[in-house]
């Protein structure tokens, strides 16, 4: 049930039947494409793709590789890595959107893909901050406090986006604290849909 004007989702997935799974959840809202690998992921991606929902570990060019790729050509959709991958600190590097660990859920994946829709449609500078935090959220599920506290490249996440809050906030006008400032980034967000 989809028209020409639902948003593109390309799933680019080596296993089949999770990739089936998929896009069993995705095709009555959306046009779902699919890739078996990321050279046919990059092969499929155009201009007219919203979201790309890519695994990490593919045979022949991996989803690290095709995000490099997707960044490097500067396509504006909206990048989610769907994962066994434990997410290390090296996520950090990384220009996705939103991370996803496998196993996940129909829910999940629908709000994913509603998140990231709606992020298209923002600005530059709140579309890195959004990108950060959820790259911190991230961190902060899969690594101990210990670990965070620990690591250099964490603390400078913390401080990228405390940067990138001032700069929004500077932009927006008078935010008085992070609760403001979250209220103001959800009219936004609301203001936009």
């Amino acid at each position: 049930m989809t028209d020409s004007t639902a948003p593109v989702v390309l799933i680019v997935e080596d296993e089949p039947d999770v990739a089936e799974t998929y896009k069993l959840w995705l095709e009555g809202d959306y046009e779902v494409r699919l890739a078996a690998d990321g050279t046919e992921g990059w092969e499929k991606l155009d201009e007219d793709v919203d979201v790309v929902l890519l695994d990490r570990m593919m045979p022949g060019l991996s989803g690290d590789e095709v995000l490099d790729n997707i960044r490097e050509e500067g396509l504006s959709c909206r990048v989610a890595m769907v994962t066994a991958v434990e997410p290390d600190f090296d996520i950090l590097d990384m220009g996705f959107d939103s991370y996803l660990s496998k196993p996940i859920r129909s829910d999940e994946l629908h709000e994913t893909v509603e998140k990231l829709l709606e992020r298209s449609s923002y600005d530059r500078l709140l579309q890195q901050y959004y990108a950060l935090v959820e790259k911190q959220a991230t961190l902060e599920t899969a690594k101990s406090g210990a670990e965070l506290a620990e690591s250099d490249e964490y603390e400078r996440l913390q401080g990228r986006i405390e940067e990138l809050q001032e700069d929004l906030s500077q932009t927006m006008g008078s935010v008085k604290d992070d609760t403001d400032f979250l209220t103001t980034i959800q009219q936004i967000g609301g203001d936009e849909n």
